[in-house]
């Protein structure tokens, strides 16, 4: 039987204008009601109606999947580590040992976990959870010999974050950067992403003498990831991966045991900026934030690639008919903001940006952010009060091959889809060069420059741009990105133009 085009846009636009009229809880149907998982969770996302600034609930608004369970765990695992990570940078340099580390990313857990229920579970539900700004990570031992202090650090930050918010630049520059651009940028992304965490697992393996567990594991990990690719179950990649990992190392001989015991952190701010308890460091002064005025800048004119990134990732994994759901990257923004100034206040070393481990293994499973966002928060509390857990995720077996299949391997995938079609992989190219030299944030800004003025790319697309979007805009962001490295010497060969951070 033929199906007349006409009648099919006509079908659509009737089931648009009857999710307009109807709520989620009359248009909600049971799983049994669909021919397969797959169709149940893609008219789950095109039935949810999220509202701004008023209460969103569960199960009046949306609802909570087995298939959420698995961005929680992933979210939980990558914020373990991320966190612990930015703590361990900042003690070495300001000589705190290894109980500041374990305290402050418990304290940095039950934060965070407040904030993903306020915004991204309650009142924000297009707003990916404020996660952890990994590129930062290189940064931050200059930005502790310059004198920078964290909670200086952390409130530019979020100052800044709020006038981008506010302002939407950020949706400004993500509508200003074409296929290609954003493909390329995915492409290294999950490439280096990759390759740094299998030369992590290896050297973790060599440290004990047993490198051929590291083979063996991503050798295993591998061959699961393509079958569950065959049987469409890649949202089940991470914790099948961290059970494959862990499993086979610890049969391997690997040795592991559960050191951290449950407990609460020190939850008074004033102790973390006291003159001898927390940070050490008392207070900031002005001086402290001129120190790292430039580094604030930079972390987040970051953000708008980043953002960007989560959000194709959206894009291409969900149906037609769910942009009201897709992530909102103004209101990311505020949100990581605002938790970035009230967690530097409270005294968390942690420097806020997209939630990169959640908002990938979500889009997978085709599940919207509210529901996982919440479970999130709940493994957040308990990792952060049971201690236990929390040894499991940073465990290298577990880590490395979680991040892989739930974030890198679908990153070049993302990528490589985006370059398929059109005259993408120009710009694409370019943005991995550009990238390499530098780092992703220059092969962004000026990969996005050169693309909308026509010098590479579609030549069509850039002579529809306005004066405005075709180059005044880029250029201001490229010199401003350009500059601001240049101050504090990330520019290769160049030593930095601010005395201080030479």
């Amino acid at each position: 039987m033929n199906t007349n085009p006409r009648d099919n846009l006509q079908a659509e636009q009737a089931m648009d204008d009857h999710t307009h009229t109807e709520s989620y809880e009359k248009l909600h149907k049971p799983s049994s009601e669909f021919n397969s998982r797959d169709e149940y969770l893609e008219h789950e996302l095109q039935i949810m109606q999220p509202k701004r600034w008023r209460p969103n609930l569960p199960f009046r608004d949306y609802r909570f999947e087995l298939e959420d369970t698995i961005p929680a765990m992933a979210a939980t695992i990558g914020k373990v580590v991320m966190v612990g990570a930015i703590a361990a940078t900042f003690a070495g340099p300001l000589g705190l040992d290894q109980s500041f580390i374990l305290e402050n990313v418990r304290y940095e857990l039950l934060i965070v976990a407040v904030f993903i229920l306020l915004f991204s579970g309650f009142i924000l539900p297009t707003a990916n959870l404020a996660g952890t700004h990994g590129p930062l990570i290189p940064l931050i031992p200059i930005v502790v010999a310059a004198g920078g202090h964290p909670m200086a650090f952390g409130l530019l930050i979020g100052a800044f974050g709020l006038i981008l918010a506010f302002s939407k630049g950020g949706s400004l520059l993500a509508s200003l950067t074409s296929k290609g651009v954003c493909g390329g940028l995915l492409l290294y992304l999950g490439f280096i992403g990759t390759i740094s965490q299998v030369k992590k697992l290896f050297a973790w393996a060599e440290a004990i003498d047993m490198s051929h567990i590291a083979f063996i594991v991503i050798l295993a990990t591998i061959v699961l990831y393509a079958v569950l690719e065959h049987f469409k179950k890649r949202w089940l990649a991470v914790p099948l991966s961290c059970l494959l990992g862990g499993g086979v190392a610890f049969l391997l001989g690997a040795p592991f045991e559960f050191q951290t015991a449950p407990g609460l952190p020190n939850m008074n701010p004033m102790y973390w900026w006291g003159e001898d308890t927390g940070w050490m460091l008392g207070l900031p002064t002005a001086e402290s934030f001129v120190v790292v005025l430039p580094f604030a800048i930079l972390a987040v004119a970051m953000w708008s690639p980043d953002f960007l990134g989560h959000q194709v990732f959206q894009k291409i994994s969900y149906p037609q008919r769910t942009e009201k759901v897709q992530m909102n990257i103004d209101d990311t923004m505020l949100s990581a903001a605002t938790r970035q100034t009230f967690g530097s206040l409270l005294g968390g070393s942690n420097f806020a940006s997209s939630w990169g481990t959640y908002i990938v293994p979500a889009a997978i499973a085709k599940r919207p952010i509210p529901a996982g966002a919440i479970l999130t928060a709940i493994f957040c509390i308990i990792a952060g009060v049971w201690g236990y857990p929390m040894d499991l995720a940073i465990w290298q077996p577990v880590l490395c091959v979680a991040l892989i299949v739930g974030v890198f391997i679908p990153l070049l995938e993302a990528g490589m889809e985006m370059t398929r079609e059109g005259k993408t992989t120009q710009s694409a190219a370019i943005v991995v060069f550009a990238s390499t030299l530098v780092n992703p944030a220059f092969g962004w800004s000026l990969t996005m420059l050169l693309d909308n003025l026509g010098l590479i790319g579609c030549k069509e697309r850039s002579a529809n741009l306005s004066s405005m979007s075709r180059w005044i805009i880029p250029f201001v962001m490229f010199f401003i990105l350009t500059s601001v490295m240049a101050l504090v010497g990330l520019l290769p060969g160049i030593p930095a133009l601010m005395p201080s951070f030479r």
